[in-house]
């Protein structure tokens, strides 16, 4: 059953300069992107910076108001919900941020910071029946109780995103986005916050919209994968299929430069030419062209839509598989 469906999102945002705000521009930060979430799904964005993943996510829960499209939440359009209505309706999707540090008010303590959504929520429950909920969120999130009374200069990192992801909880989402949850971690505490958000899906029954350039925390938590490039979706799969056989030359160079701990399996590191193009000023034709090992010239003039390819599996290429031959083995197709 679907619980988030975005159909059509655009976000663009006007560059202006000067004291006059004298328009230079526009950034298509994100262009024409159709999404659905199913209930109990992890589904993870992933890409280089800048490529509209975390403007998705802003947009869907209206953080930031989209250019045009439309978002739908458990059949409701929430773009149509005032803004009275939208407060009521948060408590059922709930972000956590890429930054444990920045995330928490340096002059509010734990536990305030981790019962302040059920103040706005449950005005009605007691002081002691919210210190108490506090206290069970940090055990499900696997801190102390006692930590409710420190303050986050206190805390490590990890147990800052753990707060952070206590703090989510409170209101009993259905839908939890984790914005690069484990990016600013070090990597001994990465595994554990992943096993952490892995447990509380299926616990507690989440959908989740995990963001992430990191692929092996992909690999271990999506059920489906949406590669981004310049604010579009280039290939849309289920992550086995994905990871075993990627059919967007993008696609493939990104897997390309994930390890493997079999040294027989390594891939072929594909290097991809330039920079991506600035979404001020983006190409015409298929966005990847310019870079792209396998562009043809239809690519420069010619916008690929995403398509099905096989069940389940839609890439917006012309020359979908050219870059990744049969077998997993990865290597540069003719030019």
């Amino acid at each position: 059953m679907t619980l988030l469906e975005i159909e059509g999102l655009r976000k663009e945002f006007p560059v202006r300069r000067g004291l006059l705000g004298r328009l230079l521009g526009t950034v298509h930060a994100v262009d024409g992107v159709d999404l659905v979430l199913a209930r109990g799904e992890c589904l993870a964005l992933v890409g280089e910076s800048g490529s509209g993943k975390t403007t998705i996510a802003r947009c869907a829960l209206r953080l930031v108001e989209p250019t045009a499209g439309r978002v739908r939440f458990d059949g409701e359009d929430l773009l149509a919900l005032r803004p009275r209505e939208l407060r009521r309706r948060r408590r059922r999707f709930q972000m956590v941020f890429q930054d444990p540090y920045g995330s928490l008010n340096p002059r509010q303590r734990i536990g305030s910071a981790v019962g302040e959504p059920l103040e706005v929520h449950e005005p009605g429950l007691s002081r002691a029946a919210r210190g108490e909920r506090v206290r069970e969120l940090l055990a499900t999130v696997g801190l102390l109780p006692e930590m409710a009374g420190r303050w986050p200069h206190e805390l490590s990192g990890g147990q800052r995103q753990r707060v952070g992801i206590a703090r989510a909880l409170a209101a009993g989402p259905d839908l939890l986005v984790a914005d690069e949850p484990v990016t600013a971690l070090d990597v001994s505490i990465r595994g554990q916050i992943l096993a952490l958000l892995e447990g509380l899906r299926e616990r507690l029954g989440l959908s989740l919209l995990l963001i992430a350039h990191d692929l092996a925390a992909v690999e271990r938590l999506a059920d489906r994968v949406a590669v981004l490039y310049l604010g579009r979706v280039v290939e849309l799969a289920p992550r086995a299929a994905l990871f075993a056989r990627p059919l967007h030359p993008y696609t493939v160079s990104l897997l390309s430069a994930v390890p493997r701990p079999e040294p027989g399996r390594q891939r072929t590191r594909i290097m991809l030419a330039g920079e991506p193009p600035s979404p001020l000023a983006p190409p015409p034709g298929c966005p990847f062209h310019p870079r792209c090992p396998i562009a043809r010239p239809n690519c420069s003039t010619g916008v690929p839509p995403l398509a099905v390819v096989e069940e389940g599996h839609r890439v917006a290429c012309f020359y979908p598989g050219e870059l990744a031959p049969p077998g997993g083995n990865l290597s540069a197709a003719r030019a």
